[in-house]
């Protein structure tokens, strides 16, 4: 099996090295999808060997599935570029692609160490986070959706049992225009689809999401940073029924 490694980009000179690493000695391709990037991303990918592709970006579900049907491996790693592989993670996906016989599987399930505020948050509902990032070219899609798409196949999909390292921090006003971002592109796609905006969207939802956050997902064992994702999460949910209603005041 050749492996193909994707990794989308934009202003990543900070982390990419660090990604890039992680797998380099795992991919026989390595394909950094960059959306024009005005830092150092480029040439960081370059002293990596990388093949560099340019795409105007419109959503994570949409660049992604523009570049997988372009790597030359039916294999694919796709990371992040916060995200970097653990040494047993590389080697539990190195003794897969070196058996003798390939997979059964379409796609694994990686489960990911999230980390926030500098901290490896443990719990806050991020505990169970897990994405299908290794799988096979022709096998797999993104749904075509404009936040939190997930891959679809019809074929079997496993999972690994090491974790991968994400990093979801670059500073507060990073992450709230991050959050404010994704709110936008959820509103384009609610607003299609519910009705009247009310108070149960915009009072009832947030607070309850702060409270499965901190609560119930054990957000309070996290301590400061836990309750400060608790606190984004209902702001996040408030923030994405705000934006519905702007999206329909603008058609009036």
């Amino acid at each position: 099996m050749k492996l193909t490694l994707i990794v989308p980009t934009f202003n990543e000179e900070e982390v990419l090295a660090r990604c890039l690493q992680s797998a380099y000695y795992l991919a026989d391709e390595i394909l950094v999808v960059d959306s024009f990037s005005t830092d150092g991303t480029i040439e960081i990918a370059k002293n990596f060997g990388a093949k560099i592709i340019q795409r105007e970006y419109e959503n994570s579900a949409s660049q992604k599935n523009w570049a997988i049907p372009q790597a030359s491996h039916s294999w694919i790693l796709l990371l992040d570029a916060d995200e970097w592989l653990t040494s047993e993670l590389n080697l539990e996906i190195s003794n897969i692609i070196s058996a003798n016989a390939e997979p059964v599987e379409f796609g694994f399930w990686i489960y990911r160490s999230n980390h926030f505020l500098g901290k490896r948050v443990r719990f806050s509902g991020w505990q169970g986070d897990k994405v299908i990032r290794f799988f096979k070219r022709d096998e797999c899609t993104y749904e075509a959706q404009s936040v939190h798409s997930e891959m679809v196949t019809k074929g079997k999909i496993s999972r690994l049992k090491n974790r991968m390292n994400h990093d979801t921090f670059k500073g507060i006003t990073a992450w709230e225009n991050k959050l404010i971002r994704y709110a936008e592109w959820q509103a384009s796609d609610y607003e299609k689809r519910m009705g009247n905006v009310t108070i149960f969207h915009t009072i009832v939802k947030p607070a309850y999401r702060f409270i499965k956050h901190f609560i119930f997902s054990g957000g309070f064992l996290d301590g400061y940073v836990g309750y400060t994702i608790s606190k984004y999460a209902a702001w996040s949910v408030s923030l994405r029924y705000q934006k519905v209603l702007e999206i329909r005041s603008k058609q009036k």
